[in-house]
This record gives structure tokens, C-alpha cells and sequence, in this order.
């Protein structure tokens, strides 16, 4: 049945939309719709007004995914593993310079009898400056991730909000309007938020928007209560707009690489001063070991709240679910 109704659609497409006929058959079938491949580009096809018109939604790059993974490999790690991963790097790094690159260093540091305290003082002052520069990245990674979470609230509550307006318009307006909302959550749930989770910005939700905006406008309202209604659902519709943009905006939200080289040069810098110190070897494995654990589990918080999509503690699409589970009811 599924590659009958695959095998219509697709002639449908190459109908209307000209594509060759060597296109691949459906990957998957879906509720909204499929997924096929042309030319290494996926495309998924899906309905927009009702199940006999067809259009294209959306389209990615299997080359760009898999150059965005090659970066962020680190947020499909859940955060446990990914703190004891990070971690246990940085600490096998120092020990791995006690034993190796420390005796290198120590025949040109050997000839100071006050070098310890020389080491101390140094460490003290770039520790400051490393300190500042760590949390002044810890807070601003709290503070984007929470500004994030509250453009997400804003947009959910504001989608409700128009939910409860259309609600009230007279058929058929209503059922068509219900329907279409309830079709973007759907989207936004099923294909928007993991789309983010991977640092790309879903763009098959134009279309929708686009649609539910033609619908609002085609409306004549026949009362004067009915002209009301209609003014706050449009303003409602921009306010959602303009929440939704905000969203998409965040999807790309992270610090600059060039303040991750900085803090991680800085991390190596810290742990080769400790390198220095003239001390016992186990005594160096453990003063260089709780140093290098220390900022491995800072750079791990900073990392895990960089991108508030990615990852484990990303933020979730719980809002637009409770919505969705509240259209599946109208």
C-alpha cells in the first residue's frame, strides 16, 4: 500500500514540478507525508491544506549534516558520559606531561633553587585571569540558554493563545483553521525541534505560517463581534511570527570559536605551568590531577549550555506537545 501511494505521489510531483524520473522511490512513508533522494539532497513531501495538495517541505544536505556532526559529535554523548569524558581527557593529559614532557622542562628549570615560588606566582596571577575568563563563559552560556528557554515559553504560550481565538471562528473557518495549526505543531514537534537538536534551522515551517495567514486574511467577518474576534487573532498571528523568527534565530546561539581556542590554550597553559614545579611525582599527579578535573568539568558546564538545542540538557519541545495533545482534542 505504502509504495502504491508513493508511487502516485511521485507522479504527481513529476508532473508538477518537473523532476526526472529517475528519482529514487519513497525512503519512508509518514503521516504528513515522505521522504525521497535526488541528486543527494532529501526531500520530504507532505500536504499542506488537505491530503490532494502536495508540496515539497523541506530539503537538507546530507554533506552539510554531516559536516555540522563532525563539530558537535559531543552533544549526541549523554552529559554524564560526556563530563567523565572530558574530564578523564584533561586529567590523562597532565599526567601524560608529568611523565613525559616534565622531565624535558625540569633540566632548564633546575638550575633556580627559588623556582617554586617563581611557578607559584605565575600560576596564582594567570589563574585569575583564566578564572575571570571561565566564568564570565559559565554565566553567559546560563544566560543565553536561559533567554532561549523564555522565547520558547513566549512562543508556545502566544501559539495557544491563537489556538483559543480560531477556536471561536464560525464553519467551516474553524475546522480549517484547527486543522492547520494542529498540522505546523505536528511539524514543529516531529521535525522543527530535531532539526535544531543538529544545529539546522527548519524552514518547512514558512510554508505553513504562509498558508494559516492566506486563511486568516480570505475571512469576512460577518458581525460586529466576529470583527473583534478577527482583530486579535491577527494580532496574535503576528505576535506568534515574531516569537517563532526570535526561535529560529537562537537555533545557531553559541560563543564564538574564538573564545573556545582561547579558553582551551589557556587550559593547556595551566597545566603546563604545574609542569614545572619541582615536587615529588605523586604529588605532581595529584596537584595536576585535581587542577586538570577541575576545568575539564567547567569547560563540560560551559559546553553542555552553549547550545541550548543541543544535547542532553537541551531545551525540550514540551510546550508545543501539551498544545499538539490539546488540537488532537478539538
Amino acid at each position: 500500500m505504502a509504495g502504491l501511494v508513493g508511487a502516485k505521489l511521485l507522479r504527481r510531483i513529476n508532473a508538477d514540478l518537473e523532476f526526472p524520473r529517475e528519482i529514487r522511490s519513497p525512503d519512508c512513508l509518514v503521516d504528513e507525508g515522505f521522504f525521497f533522494t535526488y541528486e543527494g539532497r532529501t526531500f520530504r513531501i507532505g500536504w499542506n491544506f488537505a491530503p490532494s495538495q502536495i508540496i515539497i517541505l523541506r530539503t537538507s544536505s546530507p554533506y552539510q549534516l554531516g559536516l555540522l556532526n563532525m563539530f558537535y559529535w559531543i552533544y549526541d554523548i549523554p552529559s554524564a558520559t560526556l563530563a567523565v569524558i572530558i574530564t578523564g581527557a584533561f586529567i590523562l593529559f597532565s599526567w601524560l606531561g608529568t611523565f613525559f614532557v616534565r622531565p624535558i622542562l625540569r633540566t632548564f628549570l633546575r638550575k633556580r633553587s627559588d623556582i617554586n615560588d617563581l611557578i607559584g606566582y605565575m600560576l596564582s596571577c594567570f589563574g585569575v585571569f583564566y578564572g575571570l575568563l571561565l566564568g564570565l563563559l559559565a554565566v553567559a552560556a546560563y544566560q543565553n540558554f536561559s533567554e532561549v528557554e523564555t522565547i520558547v515559553s513566549k512562543e508556545a504560550s502566544t501559539l495557544s493563545a491563537l489556538v483559543r481565538d480560531v477556536a471561536a471562528y464560525p464553519e467551516p473557518e474553524r475546522t480549517n483553521l484547527i486543522w492547520n495549526l494542529r498540522d505546523y505543531t505536528r511539524n514543529v514537534v516531529k521535525y522543527a525541534w530535531p532539526a535544531q537538536q543538529r544545529g539546522i534551522v527548519p524552514e518547512e515551517g514558512n510554508i505553513r505560517m504562509v498558508a494559516l495567514h492566506e486563511q486568516l486574511i480570505d475571512f469576512e467577518p460577518k458581525t460586529k463581534g466576529q470583527e473583534i474576534l478577527h482583530a486579535e487573532a491577527l494580532r496574535q498571528f503576528n505576535n506568534y511570527l515574531e516569537a517563532r523568527r526570535m526561535r529560529l534565530f537562537s537555533v545557531t546561539t553559541s560563543i564564538p570559536a574564538v573564545m573556545w581556542t582561547v579558553v582551551l590554550i589557556g587550559a593547556l597553559m595551566n597545566i603546563a605551568l604545574v609542569w614545572m614545579f619541582d615536587m615529588k611525582i605523586l604529588n605532581h599527579l595529584y596537584l595536576g590531577g585535581f587542577l586538570a578535573a577541575f576545568m575539564g568539568l567547567m569547560i563540560f558546564l560551559i559546553a553542555s549550555l552553549d547550545n541550548p538545542f543541543r544535547g542532553e540538557l537541551s531545551i525540550s519541545p514540551a510546550p508545543f506537545e501539551d498544545i499538539l495533545k490539546h488540537l488532537m482534542e478539538e
